[in-house]
């Protein structure tokens, strides 16, 4: 994840002290105000590695920070720079100089001052930043201050630097130095509670340093709860004591630890040429066997296993630097190959290996994804879907899309399609797609029946694309769209979608006439055989309360794909009449999966894609989105027939299609100097135009954490996403065009125009278009 800058003056005056409070809360800190009223600057830099471990450089005016309750981990350090703070403690102050470190417990009565201006660093890590590892409870520790001396000057130097580096580190290179700067902490942690006198820390200072004496012997056959014991000068009776306080045994916790570090051995690329017999002696395991067993029962499947998925999804086929390209004998086989498999081109590969990305362009293969219920996720995106095709660079694609709204007209968009009715599939005894959203299976907290959580599109795919990693770029390019016309005996071969007024709109508190609030469902025919593409309207109704098949009532248009009951709806006829809408047709989801959460609610866009609903994303445009998991795992869905900037009323008219892609990989180090350097967020291409998608909250998963889902939702505004559609062209013209800050400024004025994405999608888009004309001789 690339490193975070906020500063205040992207902020309404009204809306800086709830933004700083958002960044403060990363860390676990609360702002009690400044001297004279709400903080009038604030800046900051941060960033949040894998492991949940943030880093970050604080600036402000004069206040006083305070925990946050309902946070867990180590405890937090504060570190003053260029100015000095006072720690409060029951009534107690101290004034802490700038370099010195203070660790703080993420609750209780403390709070530290900055009685001139706010700047320091601070470091928040969380116990899952050790990967499964045991950490003591230390965070119960009244505040220590610590000078620069020892230890505890080393995690302050060690901070520093890296504070420094945060937007220069790379991926790799930034998640080392985070579990760097936590094993330290954890260290200084752990003399912070030797040094009090209650038996509980002292408790919890022999735990961590017998947890520490485990890991460095942890590979020994041998290795005693006798030597363990001795090493601290206690007996075996009472460390087998300290180890059942916490729920486990000393030959439990030994044995998982093993376990779990074979795990990460053997899912790591660069051990893939380790046997897997050395990766269990590694560990202690003197019969690779038993291993075997111990492995498969704790985590479900055998290490054999673990290893192909893992190879699968890491690109280990690099060409060596003398070679470049597949020799021609090699060519010869392929071709060959996609001959014999010409006559079966529809079909889906599922899982195909495919040749390395440096395959000439003049002979990409063509893969074909049908729809059915089995090559769907919908409403969520998630890092570990299995992907249903790995293609190679320069690959085209066929992908098969429903929209999520075809249960709003089943005669018209479901009856008689095969794809359809598989996907769409619910009666009282069965659901074809389980999951429908991310969060629990059981969301009847939500008010929603088995499966339905957040999240609404039916999504295509994954997709694997071979070599793709964290750090590279998927460029997305749109050959081809096509409607999906209805199989229905009454309207076969003619087209229609819907567009739902709903109550996540724009509109919903707006209304005028009676009755409000109100939902609207509007069927439109999709007339595309005439010189000028347009969809009709064929009738509307208003949203009646529907029960699903499960039983749940849904007294509001609470989630696509609830079907709608013939004769519970009254159909108006005659709406808008006369009015001919001129087609746009576009994907409103084009995505690759991110890496902050395990599922991810479709919709929301951020830095990965997803539903950036922009109607620019038709024929003939491309799509560059930044990679962030092994494969990158791209995904389809969310069709529109036609959609206005703004989507008001919370749907475009959403319309079944089929697109057809070509995707090509740009390696990290292949990108330098080029306009997709450093690409952080989507960017779209089209023949004329470049357009930048700017979002209230570029990446809400890292900004919000484990809330950011649905905080998201609360938290955007058109003033954010207008920011952060600013930046990105300021950096944009000046990284890729050369300009200086003042003529991006200019021109951006001059000759940038800034349009509202769309309001309805809880992280709200702003899109800045930058003609190439601008610039005709470096297009």
């Amino acid at each position: 994840m690339n490193a975070e800058p906020f500063t205040s003056e992207s902020y309404a005056e009204g809306a800086r002290e709830r933004a700083w409070q958002e960044v403060l809360g990363g860390f676990g800190l609360q702002a009690l105000g400044a001297r004279s009223g709400t903080p009038s600057h604030a800046r900051a830099l941060s960033r949040l590695s894998a492991l949940g471990v943030r880093l970050g450089t604080l600036s402000a005016d004069a206040q006083s920070l305070r925990p946050l309750a309902g946070r867990g981990g180590l405890p937090l350090l504060l570190m003053p720079i260029e100015t000095t703070l006072v720690l409060t403690l029951s009534g107690e102050t101290q004034i802490v100089p700038a370099g010195h470190v203070v660790l703080a417990p993420r609750a209780g009565d403390w709070q530290v001052q900055f009685q001139r201006s706010l700047r320091a660093l601070v470091l928040s890590v969380p116990a899952e930043a050790f990967r499964g590892r045991k950490v003591a409870p230390l965070a119960a520790c009244p505040p220590r201050v610590f000078a620069p001396e020892g230890l505890a000057d080393v995690l302050a130097r060690t901070v520093q630097s890296s504070a420094g580096a945060l937007d220069r580190l790379g991926e790799a290179e930034w998640e080392t130095v985070a579990q760097s700067a936590a094993e330290l902490l954890l260290a200084l942690t752990a003399e912070l509670a030797t040094t009090r006198a209650d038996s509980s820390s002292s408790r919890a200072a022999l735990l961590q340093r017998l947890y520490a004496t485990v890991e460095r012997s942890i590979g020994r056959e041998d290795l005693t709860i006798a030597e363990v014991a001795r090493a601290e000068g206690i007996s075996d009776r009472y460390l087998q004591k300290l180890f059942e306080g916490t729920g486990e045994s000393f030959s439990h916790y030994v044995r998982e630890r093993r376990l779990q570090r074979a795990w990460h051995d053997l899912a790591n690329p660069a051990e893939l040429a380790v046997p897997i017999s050395e990766v269990a002696y590694r560990y202690g395991f003197a019969d690779s066997a038993h291993f075997s067993r111990l492995f498969r029962e704790r985590f479900g499947l055998p290490p054999r296993e673990l290893r192909r998925r893992e190879a699968e999804r890491h690109d280990h086929e690099a060409p060596s630097s003398g070679q470049r390209g597949w020799p021609q004998q090699a060519l010869v086989q392929l071709r060959a190959r996609q001959t014999k498999a010409e006559p079966d081109s529809r079909r889906t590969r599922v899982l195909e290996r495919t040749p390395p990305p440096d395959i000439p362009e003049e002979v990409p293969t063509h893969h074909y994804l049908p729809i059915n219920a089995q090559h769907v996720h919908w409403g969520y995106f998630s890092r570990s879907l299995q992907p249903l095709l790995e293609i190679a660079s320069g690959d085209i694609v066929t992908v098969e899309t429903l929209t999520q709204h075809a249960s709003d007209d089943p005669e018209r968009m479901i009856i008689g399609d095969p794809g359809a009715e598989s996907v769409f599939h619910w009666t009282t005894t069965q659901k074809a797609v389980d999951r429908r959203g991310a969060g629990p299976m059981d969301a009847s907290v939500f008010g929603r029946g088995a499966g339905e959580g957040f999240g609404v599109h039916i999504c295509t795919g994954p997709i694997a694309v071979h070599g793709a990693q964290p750090g590279d770029v998927l460029e997305v390019h749109i050959l081809d769209i096509e409607p999906r016309p209805s199989r229905h005996p009454a309207h076969a071969g003619r087209v229609y979608g819907s567009s739902v007024a709903a109550w996540w709109g724009f509109h919903y508190s707006e209304f005028l006439s009676d009755p409000h609030p109100r939902e609207t469902v509007t069927i439109y025919e999709i007339i595309t055989d005439t010189p000028e593409p347009h969809a009709r309207a064929v009738h509307a109704y208003r949203w009646e309360p529907q029960t699903d098949p499960a039983g749940v009532r849904h007294a509001l248009y609470d989630y696509p794909g609830v079907p709608v009951r013939p004769g519970t709806v009254t159909l108006q006829q005659g709406v808008l009449e006369g009015v001919r809408i001129p087609l746009r047709p576009h994907f409103g989801v084009i995505a690759v999966a991110p890496r902050e959460a395990e599922l991810v609610d479709s919709v929301p866009p951020a830095y990965f894609g997803g539903n950036l609903d922009n109607w620019r994303l038709g024929k003939g445009a491309t799509v560059y989105l930044p990679v962030s998991v092994p494969g990158a795992l791209l995904s389809v869905g969310d069709p529109h027939a036609v959609q206005g900037d703004g989507e008001l009323s919370g749907t475009a008219i959403e319309c079944s299609m089929t697109g057809t892609f070509r995707v090509t990989l740009h390696k990290k180090a292949e990108t330098a100097g080029t306009l997709l350097a450093d690409l952080t967020y989507p960017l779209i291409e089209t023949p004329e135009d470049w357009v930048l998608t700017g979002f209230s909250h570029p990446n809400y998963l890292a900004e919000f954490g484990a809330d950011g889902q649905s905080e998201v939702y609360s938290k955007s505004s058109l003033d954010l996403a207008m920011r952060d559609a600013f930046r990105k062209v300021r950096r944009f013209l000046m990284t890729t065009r050369g300009l200086s800050e003042d003529e991006a400024i200019a021109l951006m004025s001059a000759a940038v125009d800034f349009g509202i994405t769309q309001v309805v999608d809880g992280n709200w888009g702003v899109h800045a278009i930058l003609s190439k004309r601008l610039f005709p001789d470096r297009n």
